[in-house]
């Protein structure tokens, strides 16, 4: 069976921050999204930034079984915390989902 048909998406977010946002700042408000959403799904999320360039961030949210529920959530909570002002000028995030092979 595979991960899609078990409800079990993994969701992937990634995107640049802007250059002249406050690290801790940024951090701040993404961290605090993933509270929000995490109260409201029960997903927790984690952040991490690319190794070799602080500037790209991904947040990866794993085992989520309901992902329509989970995307509108997501969309709100992003909304509400504007983590879209974080985001370097011209970029998106953008979201990729998987599951696990069959």
């Amino acid at each position: 069976m595979s991960g899609e048909a078990s409800g079990c998406v993994h969701y992937f977010v990634y995107y640049r921050v802007r250059a002249d946002a406050e690290h801790e700042d940024a951090e701040a408000t993404v961290r605090a999204m993933q509270a929000a959403l995490e109260q409201r799904t029960g997903v927790a999320g984690r952040l991490m930034e690319r190794r070799d360039d602080a500037v790209t961030w991904m947040e990866v949210y794993e085992g989520v079984t309901d992902p329509d529920g989970f995307e509108a959530a997501l969309r709100i909570e992003a909304d509400a915390h504007r983590v879209a002002s974080i985001v370097e000028s011209g970029f998106a995030r953008h979201t990729e989902r998987f599951v696990e092979c069959a």
